[in-house]
């Protein structure tokens, strides 16, 4: 309930507040998250849709968030861009779509929003939804191994968990064993703070 809280206040302000950082960085990582994707595909946190632009061509894609007003964004982006994708209002702990539904399973920052709490819950969620041949493709920070880049993004921590409800510390690899998944992939992204995490069933 608190991140629908945080995200009912942050919707309209979202694109704006991120746009820096969107075209500073993400834009040019997005796309290797889709790199051969196809079938099946989960935008899990779809947010406002920024990752509708990078949706495989022939792919049936669907996005989920917990927000409909993050949701009634990605719709008018969807409409706008004339992307075929299906939105759903669900939890990622507990989605209700059939077990091995989805070739891939994509998610951007969506585990830096989620607590401690609900790491394993929703990677076991995404594991029951994968195929057993599927993949699972996480995006995330993680605090820089450079001491002047760690402490800037310990100063601007405060103000992430505020807005976003978000942290640069989940480190979900931790909980990538207990759900019954591989880390298969493990790769920087974007300097050393975003990384992509490439997850398949055990």
């Amino acid at each position: 309930m608190a991140k629908k809280r945080t995200y009912a206040h942050v919707a309209r302000f979202y694109d704006l507040l991120d746009l820096p950082f969107e075209y500073g960085r993400y834009r040019t990582i997005r796309p290797v998250l889709f790199e051969g994707a196809g079938g099946t595909v989960l935008d899990a946190g779809v947010g406002t849709g920024r990752n509708m632009p990078f949706y495989p061509e022939g792919g049936e894609v669907t996005g989920i968030d917990i927000s409909p007003q993050m949701l009634a964004r990605a719709q008018k982006r969807k409409e706008r861009l004339g992307v075929s994708a299906e939105l759903r209002l669900m939890d990622v702990t507990a989605t209700g779509f059939p077990g091995g539904h989805f070739d891939y399973v994509i998610a951007t920052f969506l585990f830096c929003v989620l607590d401690d709490e609900d790491q394993l819950p929703a990677l076991r969620e995404l594991l029951r939804i994968c195929k057993p041949d599927g993949e699972i493709r996480l995006l995330e920070y993680t605090y820089s191994s450079d001491p002047q880049k760690r402490l800037v993004m310990r100063l601007w921590a405060p103000w992430v968990r505020l807005v976003y409800g978000a942290a640069f510390d989940r480190h979900t690899e931790r909980y990538v064993e207990a759900a019954g998944l591989e880390l298969a992939e493990e790769r920087f992204l974007y300097q050393d703070i975003i990384k992509m995490l490439v997850l398949r069933p055990r």
